[in-house]
């Protein structure tokens, strides 16, 4: 006998124009959206720029310090013009130097282990814009990515997931919960160290501002002056009025720069990847399919001299992989709104990028724009990620194999299962 069909669903009645501006309204300021994503980016970046400098540190001098063959006195006269910031500008002492370069060793490594993160964010930009704009001509593309990305960072809230932050903010939170179950008062949570690094980097920005012998942007001086005073402003309401609507309020607004920052960044992405597509597509050379035969057969990019020549031998492998490099690039951003194309591409770009590390030797240019492509991560593959590397980690520890959080647990409001009330993201 054939069962009864199922009563139709009731039609959902149609939101009006209203409706849906608040909805969407309140979900920019209710959340700050892709907290893996953005989690990512700042691994991504903070720990390739580190990677680089550590590699460079028998060279350090050479690249970006007094011995260098852009001297100090060059870099003065092009920063003069251009104004661009570089806090090596200072001083052309070597000390001041080795301080810069240790500031910018340390505050990468401390961005990615996510511990203290808008302070370490506004360091990391620091010692990159210092480095970097002290001798432009040492960069490439890589170098450009992670200069821009170093200033998206501080404009977000990457530390929201797998950051020592978050650590310590879910032990504050699970003390909280154990003592109000037993009862008791909530036990007072005293932050030491915030306070001194505010009032460290804040005498250092004094100085730093007085004593500049080139004036650099005003939008930069305004980036790091309202850097400081916001975290001080942001510790002042959490002490004196953590649930508070200052405290809504400052939420609120973080959560506007921080989503605003993300879809900039996307942005940003989407234009790399079309503009090097659409240039491609006017060469000749990538129009009959051999581009990719000519840096193989460059000795400066072979690291692996019997691959790269396996590769170039074979002509239909430089012409699949010059015309599928230019189709990639030109078709993702037009991508976007389906995801299972999508992730079909992103797959290629970063097997494209992994093959570039490899083929050409330029793992440090290929590692930031991986970093970079991590914002269209879907975040149930990237939970699943991070469930993996906390099981190989308990295991490498001696612990019980890691078990990763439900997903209501482990995914914050935005980044839940969507509903019908609920518009879906590219993040």
């Amino acid at each position: 006998m054939r069962p009864a069909p199922r009563p139709a669903a009731p039609a959902r009645p149609a939101r009006s124009f209203d409706q849906r501006a608040a909805g969407a309204l309140q979900r920019v300021t209710a959340a700050a959206l892709g907290p893996y994503q953005s989690a990512v980016i700042r691994i991504g970046f903070a720990g390739t720029w580190l990677l680089f400098l550590l590699r460079e540190v028998p060279h350090r001098r050479e690249l970006y310090g007094p011995d260098g063959p852009w001297s100090w006195d060059m870099a003065q006269q092009l920063i003069a013009k251009n104004s661009a910031f570089s806090a090596l500008m200072w001083s052309d002492s070597v000390v001041w130097f080795e301080i810069v370069f240790a500031v910018a060793v340390l505050s990468s490594a401390l961005l990615m282990l996510g511990w203290r993160t808008r302070t370490m964010s506004v360091l990391f930009m620091f010692g990159v814009l210092s480095l970097q704009n002290r001798s432009i001509f040492m960069g490439d593309g890589g170098d450009n990515v992670i200069h821009l990305m170093a200033i998206y960072l501080v404009l977000t809230r990457c530390g929201q997931v797998w950051s020592l932050d978050a650590r310590r903010a879910a032990r504050v939170a699970s003390a909280a919960r154990a003592a109000k179950t037993a009862g008791a008062a909530a036990p007072a949570v005293r932050d030491r160290v915030g306070p001194v690094l505010w009032t460290v980097t804040g005498t250092a920005l004094l100085i730093g501002t007085l004593t500049d012998r080139i004036q650099i942007e005003s939008w930069l001086l305004v980036l790091f002056w309202g850097a400081w005073a916001g975290q001080g402003l942001w510790w002042a309401v959490n002490r004196h009025a953590p649930q508070g609507e200052p405290r809504a309020l400052l939420d609120v607004l973080a959560n506007l720069l921080h989503n605003a920052t993300l879809a900039v960044i996307m942005a940003e992405v989407c234009l790399v990847y079309a503009t090097a597509g659409w240039y491609k597509i006017q060469g000749s050379r990538w129009q009959d399919g051999t581009a990719l035969y000519y840096p193989l057969k460059l000795d400066y990019f072979a690291p692996w001299p019997a691959l790269s020549d396996l590769f170039a031998s074979s002509a239909l492998i430089v012409m699949v992989l010059t015309y599928g490099t230019v189709i990639v690039q030109v078709a993702f951003p037009f991508t976007l709104f389906n995801r299972r194309v999508k992730n079909v591409l992103l797959v290629a770009m970063i097997l494209e990028h992994a093959g570039i590390a490899v083929l050409l030797g330029l793992p440090f240019f290929s590692l930031a724009m991986i970093a970079a492509d991590a914002v269209f991560l879907p975040t149930v593959f990237l939970l699943w990620l991070g469930g993996r590397v906390t099981g190989v980690r308990d295991r490498l520890l001696g612990r019980l194999p890691g078990r990763t959080r439900p997903r209501a647990e482990a995914a914050p409001p935005g980044q839940r299962r969507e509903s019908s009330e609920q518009p879906r993201t590219l993040v």
